[in-house]
């Protein structure tokens, strides 16, 4: 189960980014979804280009236990006993150091974190402020993370909050607000 849900979430990306191919077996995973047939001669190598760097998102840790899921019959996400934000996401820090390294295996390019960041249901209090501890608690977890991720060796060269403002959520739209600025 873990290995087809690493599959669909990680490696059908990294894999193509840095071997030039989709990995055989999330190919024969999907077989009963997919025939791949949107593939076109060229695909790859243009796919495989040289980059940069290599940018992550992370909000949460997913943890995999028997179950349906899109592309397997096999799989499904398990809750745990832990914090969670507003949308329902578990607060994992110790998952950013490890999908940071993982990421380092499949490449020695700079890499970087791109969006990290909870969303809280932000309340303004009578003198104007908003108490955000759990963000503060949340972003300092998830700074450590990537300092554990450096002292362990992984290229980690910038890390990016996500959001500096609140913004249109493509699922929830305006409710959850993610914003460092109310």
């Amino acid at each position: 189960a873990a290995r087809r849900i690493d599959g669909l979430h990680n490696r059908l990306f990294l894999d193509a980014l840095f071997t030039g191919a989709y990995p055989a077996d999330v190919w024969a995973d999907l077989a009963e979804v997919s025939d791949f047939g949107f593939v076109r001669d060229g695909d790859h190598a243009v796919i495989s280009s040289p980059l940069d760097f290599l940018g992550v998102n992370y909000y949460t840790r997913h943890v995999v236990g028997q179950g349906p899921y899109p592309g397997t019959q096999l799989a499904s996400f398990v809750g745990r006993d832990l914090p969670q934000t507003a949308m329902g996401w578990e607060v994992d820090s110790s998952g950013l150091t490890e999908v940071l390294q993982k990421a380092a295996r499949h490449t020695s390019l700079p890499i970087y974190v791109m969006e990290n960041g909870a969303a809280y249901d932000d309340v303004v209090g009578p003198d104007g402020h908003v108490d955000d501890g759990d963000r503060i608690d949340y972003l300092r977890a998830h700074i450590e993370a990537c300092a554990t991720a450096i002292r362990a060796g992984v290229p980690l060269r910038g890390y990016f909050v996500w959001s500096l403002l609140d913004n249109f959520e493509w699922a929830r739209g305006y409710a959850k607000r993610f914003g460092l600025v109310y």
